[in-house]
């Protein structure tokens, strides 16, 4: 069976690109990083500076030694908490509609805009 093709169930991811987030679980448990990239597909995230791991390289025009490179992998959502911009602790995030009538991600625990 191709389990690469199994498509996995996603709800509505609430974090984004950018935002400064906390390991909860996992080996990097504690690390904080900023968000490079988010792949809704597999409900991950690849965060800076967290769940490092090493990489064999070929020598190319890059890395004309090649060797071994350390590089982040991705991290599961579940296993993230937004920091809150207000407070400095982790928090949940939910939607409400701003002075303009827009709709905008909220820190739960401050109630703080989420930028």
């Amino acid at each position: 069976m191709a389990y690469n093709k199994v498509k996995a169930q996603t709800g509505k991811i609430k974090l984004r690109k950018g935002d400064l987030v906390k390991v909860i679980a996992g080996d990097s448990k504690g690390s904080q990083g900023k968000i490079v990239e988010v792949i809704t597909a597999k409900n991950r995230a690849v965060v800076e500076g967290a769940n490092m791991v090493s990489k064999h390289t070929k020598p190319n025009a890059a890395n004309p030694n090649g060797g071994i490179v350390k590089q982040e992998a991705a991290i599961h959502i579940s296993n993230l908490a937004l920091v809150d911009p207000k407070t400095g602790n982790t928090t949940r995030v939910g939607r409400k509609l701003n002075d303009a009538g827009k709709l905008v991600r909220v820190a739960k625990k401050s109630g703080e805009e989420i930028k």
